[in-house]
């Protein structure tokens, strides 16, 4: 047991870097955008070059892994990042800018499935171990905007947060290196069940076959869509209503952050008591609502007050799909490959988009067309907590 705690805490101290690193982009890409003379399409196209990345890690991750085991593999993946932020602040080419955004992308990808995958095995697809883990992550994207808001506030550059999320990188890097990995399949299950997952290992398929795998992955495929623009475009959008300042953007990106942890642990305490499915659909309906709030109101207090909403009912849509998943893929890294490709996809499309659309009809008006994918994922986990009452019934 205690070993287990042990790669849950390292697990968690990994996606709240992670959470960092991502959440840095966006609470930086006005800086970038202003010194390097980006457009929002080619702004655009950096966020969804770490989407790019973050899809084919779900194919490139596991076949390293099948050859270089996990510890070198992740070892290598999670390496990436600290490299790759040091020479952003280098304002190279934007071709180079590309490049660095794909390898992080890359590596997020690759940290996400190791993450999921472990803690899935560990926790015997634990609804509540599943949003603690993402919770840690939500803990860093709290931070970061907040930080970065408070340095420029005292003098600093964008620079200097920058470099302190490169340290961390390279923490984070050095304890997936020492992470006990032969420890991972060493859970709580019966005798039988380890020796039926042993002899099934990672070439269990019979998820193919499952549309209701289908149907979570594509309700994460338009959350994902939604969060990425929230990660890189919010504090940019927030800026351009004009109804609040700078400062005041960034800290609300910190607060929804916040709130996302906030939710996290309050769906880790309701899955005890509550089906997968039922969270997901509920949590589904009240971002909807909030999602359309936000964008029509034109009142300070209105849109605080629903970027807070939107923030808890985001919060456990994700890790909850995540543990939902785990009754279809049953510990396959492949499963979990699949399943992180499909939301990863919708990272890659929304973000470029959106930064398209607001080259056009201004970055507020874009960000509209998020509603598509709020609407979409009331949809979808509509008919996965249906099938999932009926198949239980």
């Amino acid at each position: 047991m205690k070993s287990k705690k042990m790669i849950f805490i390292r697990c968690c101290y990994g996606y709240a870097v992670s959470g960092m690193a991502v959440l840095v982009i966006g609470a930086i890409l006005p800086s970038i955008m202003r010194e390097a003379g980006l457009s929002y399409t080619v702004a655009g196209g950096l966020l969804s070059m770490m989407a790019v990345g973050n899809l084919l890690a779900s194919f490139f991750f596991p076949v390293m892994v099948t050859k270089c085991g996990k510890r070198i593999s992740i070892s290598v993946m999670a390496g990436l990042v600290p490299v790759s932020l040091f020479i952003l602040t280098m304002l190279p080419p934007v071709g180079v800018m590309y490049l660095l955004l794909f390898l992080a992308g890359v590596a997020r990808g690759s940290i996400t499935i190791i993450n999921n995958t472990t803690v899935n095995i560990i926790s015997n697809n634990s609804g509540s171990w599943l949003n603690l883990l993402h919770c840690s992550f939500a803990v860093g994207a709290l931070i970061t905007p907040f930080l970065t808001a408070m340095l420029i506030a005292f003098g600093f550059g964008w620079r200097t947060i920058m470099y302190l999320i490169v340290v961390l990188c390279v923490t984070s890097t050095v304890s997936y290196a020492v992470m006990e990995y032969d420890d991972v399949r060493k859970t709580d299950a019966k005798p039988q069940e380890i020796k039926e997952s042993a002899e099934r290992g990672d070439d269990d398929r019979s998820f193919l076959k499952n549309y209701l795998f289908y149907c979570v992955g594509l309700t994460l495929f338009f959350y994902v869509g939604t969060e990425n623009c929230i990660n890189g475009w919010f504090v940019t959008y927030l800026q351009n209503t004009g109804i609040m300042s700078e400062t005041y953007a960034t800290a609300m990106v910190s607060v929804t952050w916040l709130v996302i942890m906030i939710g996290r642990l309050v769906c880790a305490s309701l899955s005890k008591r509550y089906s997968k499915s039922t969270l997901i659909f509920v949590n589904a309906v009240g971002s909807c609502i909030c999602f359309f709030i936000l964008i029509l109101s034109s009142h300070l207090v209105t849109i605080t007050a629903a970027l807070v909403g939107l923030g808890f009912f985001l919060a456990g849509i994700y890790p909850t799909c995540i543990a939902d998943a785990g009754q279809y893929i049953k510990g396959s890294t492949m499963g979990m490959s699949l399943l992180t490709a499909i939301s990863a996809m919708g990272g890659i499309i929304t973000p470029q988009l959106v930064g398209s659309a607001a080259d056009r009809i201004g970055i507020v008006a874009a960000i509209s067309c998020l509603g598509v994918n709020a609407v979409m994922v009331v949809l979808l986990s509509f008919i996965n907590f249906k099938k999932s009452r009926k198949s239980l019934s």
